[in-house]
């Protein structure tokens, strides 16, 4: 323990940086508005609110960024001066903390992660087994340091490795009848080392791309839903003749993919391909998706007899909504894809990789032919641009009051998270970051001409906010 933490600790209160408090876990600069004396309160507040609820055990596992193993030392002291037993699991992917959370019925878990955030940042995720941590579950972390009003007692923490068992449990999902040849990016991320196990355990051909755990990420960035990010992956299937290609983010609960010609397979497609096999096993049920997943996508669940519903974004969103409905699917363009058939219902890559290699290994055509069948849109990538915060929010229901006061029948508006608007064109989205200040938008259209039109109206709407849109 630091003397800065020690100091801390004995007042047994703590400032915690407000802006590193966000909506779905905790994330801060490095040295700056997140230290280690920040990480001991964080894990004094969770453990906290784990022993209020009745909770007596938490998984803790790190990702390979530079300040991640003394980040999780401090989790684990403050968790275990509450009197909680810890089981730490080192180094690994976010989901192999979920799956010993989920498998071992342990009362909560925390993972030290930056994901694909930039090199200055590191983070925290938390989760109960009973549901996802977000939202004012994350500022209460803030008032009961700020408020010193913890639990206290003499825990205790226990070292467990869980790769091998974590990669068996994914692999008894897979039942395919033919080898494959895959190209496996992991970006130098938390996966590294699981990867390498699996790959050994899976029959066929596996080409593997900076897959040594390097938290500076010397290759590329670990964010497998930006193009640039997929260039090295799109290579590796080209060179090497695979069936399909897969990267992860920086600490695995994000995949992308891509086919044997390369292209991009975005993960509202990858989804589509999901939906297909799930609701053979599980018919009309609903499949969750959120607001920035193509047309397509809702309309071939329902095609396929399931019942679509759009969400907002933000996996722990997404995977509360997935509690309430039973649904055994959901996920967001970001690349959170969660399982509950047959799995845990948490977001999980390398687990999304061992179903979707499955359902190519069975199916007698190319990853290519089995989203040939849908649509071909025209559509823009998601689109982030800053605004400052004291208008962030403000933007949407302005936009809103306009399209109403308009009244136009050929328009639908979907106000469940920031602006979605409906056209004979397609469809264009406006909304706010829940962690940054930043718009998000994206359009899709039928036609080149239609999106151009879309494209338009959501400039003309962002403009009358005085806002220039980033087209």
């Amino acid at each position: 323990m630091t003397a800065e933490q020690a100091a801390a600790a004995q007042k047994q209160t703590h400032v915690i940086h407000a802006s590193i408090l966000r909506e779905y876990d905790i994330r801060g600069t490095v040295g700056d508005t997140l230290k280690d004396v920040d990480c001991y309160f964080v894990g004094r507040a969770f453990g906290t609110l784990v022993k209020r609820r009745g909770g007596q055990t938490v998984a803790v596992g790190f990702d390979g960024r530079e300040s991640s193993p003394s980040f999780a030392k401090n989790v684990m002291q403050g968790l275990v001066d509450c009197g909680l037993a810890v089981t730490n699991i080192g180094l690994g992917p976010t989901p192999m903390v979920y799956y010993t959370m989920k498998s071992q019925k342990l009362d909560a878990a925390v993972m030290v992660t930056g994901s694909h955030s930039p090199l200055s940042y590191n983070g925290i995720k938390m989760a109960y087994l009973t549901g996802p941590f977000y939202g004012d579950m994350v500022q209460e972390i803030g008032r009961l340091a700020a408020a010193g009003d913890f639990e206290s007692g003499a825990g205790s923490v226990t070292e467990k490795d869980v790769r091998d068992e974590y990669i068996d449990r994914m692999l008894a999902d897979y039942h395919g009848t033919r080898d494959l040849s895959v190209a496996w990016d992991i970006g130098n991320g938390a996966t590294g080392e699981v990867i390498r196990r699996l790959v050994k355990k899976l029959p066929g051909k596996h080409v593997l791309l900076f897959d040594d755990i390097d938290g500076t990420f010397p290759n590329h960035h670990p964010d497998p839903t930006v193009a640039k990010n997929l260039v090295d992956l799109q290579k590796a299937v080209r060179e090497n003749g695979c069936d399909i290609g897969i990267g992860f983010d920086g600490d695995g609960d994000r995949i992308g993919a891509v086919d044997a010609e390369g292209n991009i397979i975005w993960a509202d497609l990858i989804m589509a391909v999901y939906a297909a096999e799930v609701l053979k096993t599980h018919p009309g049920a609903h499949i969750i998706a959120d607001v920035k997943c193509s047309r397509v996508l809702f309309d071939e669940i329902a095609r396929l007899g399931g019942r679509p519903v759009m969400w907002n974004t933000g996996h722990s969103l997404i995977k509360a909504r997935m509690q309430e409905l039973n649904a055994p699917l959901a996920g967001e363009l970001a690349g959170h894809i969660c399982f509950a058939d047959k799995y845990y219902g948490f977001d999980d890559a390398p687990y999304c990789a061992v179903r979707l290699l499955d359902i190519l290994s069975r199916a007698e055509k190319p990853l290519s032919a089995l989203v040939a069948h849908l649509p071909r849109m025209e559509n823009t990538p998601e689109l982030r641009f800053h605004v400052p915060a004291e208008r962030k929010f403000a933007i949407a229901p302005e936009i809103l009051a306009r399209l109403k006061a308009e009244g136009d029948k050929n328009v639908e508006i979907n106000d469940i998270d920031g602006v979605r608007v409906t056209t004979p064109d397609g469809w264009w989205l406006m909304r706010a970051s829940n962690t940054e200040d930043v718009l998000t938008i994206r359009a899709e259209g039928f036609t080149a001409e239609g999106l151009a039109r879309l494209k338009q109206q959501l400039a003309d709407q962002l403009a009358a906010s005085g806002i220039a849109a980033p087209f």
